[in-house]
């Protein structure tokens, strides 16, 4: 496959048993008794790392990437990788990343899985022709796209790095301290208790902390509890 040029990396992290359909059908065991048989049953977290092929450059540029974009497209890596969905069975995504952060995520992305959070899709942005606010709007995970700071016109957003993760939008939504909700379906999220199904929990803002990714949630007065990003910002 290297003689290709494509794939970088397979973090292929185990694989699953024939016939599993990636999911766990199995009722959970006794709290402090783990079955052998079911753990047997358990997905496995299996990912890929590559650089962006051709075929991929040519589905971004002009979607996703623009002439004067702040990184090459070399520097870029688009990751292929299970997450547990909302419909509790393993699904295959995608993001796009910075090289030079794959690793970290796909090592978060392993410890998500672990914890079975719910991500409800994870599609390119290029899928939503490089809106955010479609990506949103459809709760899509995702990553790279080159674009400048909502309100802030010459600022690049850290997404343009490959540098950033929305996850779960509408159950993690952007909130301003005047009560603005993005996207409009995130507003029963805004109020953060109870934690429900898909909203990002401590064991994932504490993946990403140990991976030197910083949580939006943290920001004030604004908060963007959707939002990890390398530098904080």
């Amino acid at each position: 496959m290297l003689a290709f040029g494509l794939l970088v990396a397979v973090l292929a992290l185990g694989s699953p048993a024939s016939g599993s359909g990636r999911h766990d059908s199995g009722a959970p065991s006794p709290a402090g008794h783990v079955d052998r048989h079911e753990a047997a049953r358990q997905p496995r977290f299996d990912a890929e790392v590559f650089k962006l092929g051709r075929p991929q450059k040519r589905r971004m540029r002009g979607v996703s990437y623009h002439h004067g974009c702040p990184v090459p497209l070399r520097d870029l890596r688009l990751l292929r990788l299970d997450h547990w969905g909302f419909d509790g069975d393993v699904h295959r995504g995608r993001l796009v990343i910075h090289r030079t952060k794959a690793r970290a995520i796909l090592d978060v992305m392993r410890e998500a899985f672990r914890a079975r959070f719910a991500i409800r899709r994870m599609e390119l942005i290029d899928h939503y022709g490089g809106d955010d606010r479609r990506s949103m709007d459809a709760d899509n995970t995702s990553a790279f796209n080159c674009r400048e700071v909502a309100g802030r016109p010459g600022v690049w957003s850290q997404h343009a790095y490959g540098r950033a993760i929305d996850v779960n939008p509408i159950e993690n939504p952007f909130v301003t301290s005047s009560g603005y909700v993005s996207p409009p379906a995130g507003q029963p999220y805004a109020d953060r208790s109870p934690t429900r199904k898909g909203m990002v929990t401590r064991r994932i803002i504490r993946s990403f902390g140990d991976a030197g990714w910083e949580w939006g949630g943290r920001w004030s007065p604004t908060k963007d509890y959707q939002h990890f990003s390398s530098n904080g910002r």
